[in-house]
């Protein structure tokens, strides 16, 4: 049983949760792709859908994305589902672009 739930961890089927501690330390799982980061926004394609999260002095401690696991610090100022269509239409527009 040990061995199915490893199968399944960081991929489609892990479950997404977010635990956000003072605004300071989130902390994520079922994180399967890191599609932006800079200091002041991150964006992820979670089991979930894509989450973006805003805020100042964004740092990405830990990632791991066998095990679909992401820790940041910074001061989050917010936390946005854009859904799965966002991600694929910049996805469509950049296969268009580099025809």
């Amino acid at each position: 049983m040990a061995e199915e739930k490893r199968k399944n961890v960081g991929t489609a089927t892990t479950p997404h949760q977010v635990f956000l501690n003072e605004r300071q330390q989130l902390k994520a799982e079922g994180v399967l792709n890191v599609d932006h980061f800079s200091d002041a926004e991150v964006t992820l394609e979670t089991t979930g859908g894509v989450m973006v999260v805003k805020g100042e002095n964004l740092h990405i401690q830990q990632l791991n994305l066998d095990d679909g696991r992401l820790s940041m610090t910074g001061t989050v100022h917010s936390l946005v589902y854009a859904g799965d269509g966002a991600l694929k239409k910049s996805k469509g527009l950049l296969a268009k672009m580099f025809k």
